[in-house]
């Protein structure tokens, strides 16, 4: 059985399809592993509001999603448009929690926009549930109006609702949310956690629909369950070798560098696979730290090593000339890219190991959107 977070990947990719045009741009450029860090006036991102129904009866739905991130990431670090490897940002909002304020209707912007995947992890650990009111089309007309959607027509922008209360309640109507999404050029796709056939009665289906989404149901309280694989401690140890080519600097830095270890606890607290998943994330293009990492920071156009504060140096730093902090960062460089690719060719075989084992089909869903998501790759030249 598959988790819910499996089956966004599934629809995120499904709407990576129909939205990319593939321009087959020609304009060549060194592929540096840090260079999309670089938020380009044109560069194309993936940009995902995922709302999650915190209610009581919600700990399932919200366990899946602590323990899917990494998979989520991981499937959106494959895609490509022509020659681009799209940016992902993720936000986050609960809704239909006792504890939110009612006259906001129980809503909370956990997390804005963000490419940061530590934080990201970080917000989604720190919700609980609690008894409530959801209010699905007062959540996603506040999401509309809050975050910063950017007018770029070629960027993806995607609303994920999840939930198992009538679709209709709340002072806002929901068909008015998700016409004003569509006016937005943002898809907004609805996850009943309950009968598929419940969720169509209760209007999940019709709210999809409206913004020209999906609808899907699934089981939140189904466990999720993994396929151990003969190459997981050797990608673990070399998330250990990957965290010592991290520099931090600046104010945050130290913090930072412990919130990226609080996050790889958080990930092995729920299976040593999940650990592995995580381990993934890091060696891709979608997990880039120049706020506090050196190594990052340097693939910044506008970083400058005549700027760095002497004080804000790491202690292996202090005292030393430009040139011996470039030739230090370098060498970590070198050293990380070489530990990405032996984790990436390692996941290679991992996940063809763990396609071998997957011999049942126990998800015709997810099954026939596959078969979708590959016609429509093919006839939008979109590659994954």
């Amino acid at each position: 059985m598959k988790t819910i977070i499996k089956t966004l990947v599934i629809s995120l990719c499904m709407m990576s399809f129909l939205s990319c045009n593939a321009k087959e741009k020609k304009e060549t450029k060194p592929l540096a592993l840090a260079e999309t860090n670089a938020h380009k006036p044109n560069h194309q991102f993936i940009k995902v509001a995922l709302l999650l129904d915190t209610s009581n009866s919600m700990d399932g739905l919200i366990d899946q999603a602590k323990a899917q991130l990494w998979d989520i990431v991981n499937e959106l670090s494959y895609a490509k448009c022509g020659d681009e490897k799209p940016n992902l940002e993720i936000a986050l909002y609960e809704y239909g929690n006792d504890n939110l304020n009612s006259d906001e209707g129980y809503i909370r912007q956990v997390l804005a926009f963000s490419s940061d995947l530590d934080e990201i992890s970080k917000q989604l650990f720190s919700l609980t549930t609690n008894g409530g009111n959801e209010y699905c089309g007062h959540v996603i007309q506040t999401s509309l109006n809050q975050l910063k959607w950017g007018n770029n027509p070629d960027d993806l922008k995607l609303i994920f609702i999840a939930g198992n209360e009538p679709f209709t309640q709340g002072k806002i109507n929901y068909q008015d949310a998700a016409k004003q999404a569509h006016k937005n050029d943002v898809t907004v796709n609805t996850i009943f956690c309950g009968d598929y056939n419940q969720g169509i009665s209760t209007y999940w289906k019709d709210g999809a629909t409206l913004a020209h989404g999906d609808y899907m149901a699934i089981n939140h309280n189904h466990a999720t369950t993994y396929v151990a694989s003969p190459y997981d401690d050797k990608i673990l140890n070399l998330n250990q070798k990957l965290n010592k080519t991290y520099v931090a600097y600046g104010q945050v830095g130290h913090q930072k560098m412990a919130l990226q270890a609080e996050q790889d606890v958080n990930a092995m607290g729920y299976s040593q696979e999940n650990a592995v998943s995580r381990t993934v994330s890091k060696s891709s293009h979608l997990y880039t730290n120049s706020t506090w990492d050196l190594v990052d920071a340097e693939q910044e156009k506008d970083f400058k090593y005549d700027s760095l504060k002497k004080e804000e140096l790491p202690k292996e730093l202090k005292g030393k000339s430009i040139s011996e902090i470039k030739a230090y960062v370098a060498k970590k460089r070198q050293e990380r890219e070489t530990i990405q690719k032996d984790i990436q060719e390692l996941n290679e075989k991992r996940r063809a190991y763990i396609k071998a084992q997957q011999t049942t089909d126990d998800n015709g869903l997810e099954n026939a959107m596959i078969k979708a998501i590959k016609t429509q790759a093919k006839q939008k030249k979109y590659t994954w």
